[in-house]
């Protein structure tokens, strides 16, 4: 968002100054780490340890970010964007996937896409960070492991962010992604939309607009704990404020702009979903928006969508993509990788199938950039 010629950003001394803040909020957290019995639970000590230091810090930097005034987020955002754009590549070469950046329908984004192999499908891909931040640079280890595990392309999408762009604006830019990825080409039957937090929640808003316009379906939506509910009023949102990354103060106004939080399309509960296409939802037991997520899957199967629900216990808001390592999270990925075979069609895409800008094909792709 920062590199956008019309969002403000702090001078250099100011953002150095909060990310020495930043370092030293952080080194806090981990000080804290072993006052907390990290070794104690249900799974190993080694497991208990990595949850307890990965929430402390995730906890702490979501905290000290959201303090920041929003030009100064957005000096800090870069700086982290910027790393990313150093450390991640050596990472995605080695999962033999490709990264280019590019834009579909005008909005930019970066592309994830098996190296020695035809898409077997696409997915579009809605990064989360709460309606306000994070980019597509900043998935790339996660984005690269669904593709290798899928066989699917991926384009992360770098849709508008509040609160300099307030709802709707970065659905208004997904709903340009997904018409320029089909005009493009893109097999609906072999179209998904996944993302993971707001991304979700961002998900569920494109699902109720293709809906409202008798949009072509795609094959399916991947939803990794998904923000399916402004209003913030379940029991799970204080009662797992103690366990979950997620600051006991999330912030939703800067996104909502006045909307009413439990109105379509940014809350997907006590919604008409039949039409929906079918969906797997991933969330952890401990996380705070737990409960609004069981009534959304229980709601998506009241309503006969085909749904799938993988909530894996004592862990926390978006796992996969913080601890990749973790068993549950490489059953995550087993999960995922099944539910995209099962809902992708029999026959094998042709060498060209699914790749937006292929030879031959009306691109809707502009690339700038690639690596690996």
């Amino acid at each position: 968002m920062g590199r956008r010629p019309d969002v403000s950003t702090a001078p250099w001394p100011i953002a150095a100054v909060d990310l020495a803040g930043l370092a030293g909020q952080m080194a806090t957290a981990l000080v804290r780490v072993p006052f907390r019995r990290p070794w104690a639970g249900e799974s190993s000590p080694q497991h208990n340890l990595a949850v307890a230091v990965t929430r402390e810090t995730i906890r702490s930097f979501m905290g000290f970010a959201s303090s920041l005034p929003i030009d100064e987020y957005r000096s800090v955002e870069l700086v982290l964007d910027e790393l990313c754009r150093v450390v991640m590549p050596p990472f995605v070469r080695s999962l033999d996937v490709t990264r280019e950046v590019a834009s579909v329908a005008g909005v930019p984004g970066i592309w994830y896409r098996p190296r020695d192999a035809a898409p077997r499908g696409t997915i579009l891909y809605l990064h989360g960070g709460g309606y306000v931040g994070t980019s597509p640079r900043m998935y790339a280890a996660f984005t690269s492991w669904i593709s290798r595990r899928t066989g699917c392309e991926i384009f992360v999408a770098d849709y508008r962010l509040a609160p300099e762009f307030p709802f709707p604006a970065g659905l208004e830019d997904i709903v340009l992604v997904l018409e320029g990825l089909l005009d493009g080409g893109v097999d609906p039957a072999r179209l998904f939309v996944a993302g993971d937090s707001s991304g979700g929640g961002l998900a569920a808003s494109l699902m109720f607009t293709m809906e409202r316009v008798g949009h072509r379906p795609v094959a399916g939506a991947v939803l990794f704990s998904p923000e399916v509910d402004l209003r913030l009023d379940q029991p799970s949102v204080s009662a797992n404020a103690d366990r979950d990354i997620l600051p006991w103060n999330i912030p939703t106004a800067a996104y909502l702009h006045g909307r009413d939080p439990a109105a379509a399309p940014v809350s997907a509960l006590d919604q008409d979903v039949s039409g929906w296409p079918p969906t797997f939802v991933s969330f952890g037991g401990d996380e705070m928006f737990r409960d609004p997520i069981r009534e959304f899957v229980a709601h998506l199967d009241r309503c006969g969508v085909d749904v799938v629900a993988d909530e894996e216990p004592g862990m926390f808001h978006v796992f996969p993509i913080l601890m990749p390592w973790a068993d549950a999270s490489r059953r995550t990925y087993r999960a995922v990788a099944t539910f995209v075979e099962e809902h992708l069609p029999a026959d094998a895409p042709g060498a060209d199938a699914g790749r937006v800008g292929a030879p031959g094909r009306a691109g809707a792709g502009q690339p700038v950039e690639r690596a690996g």
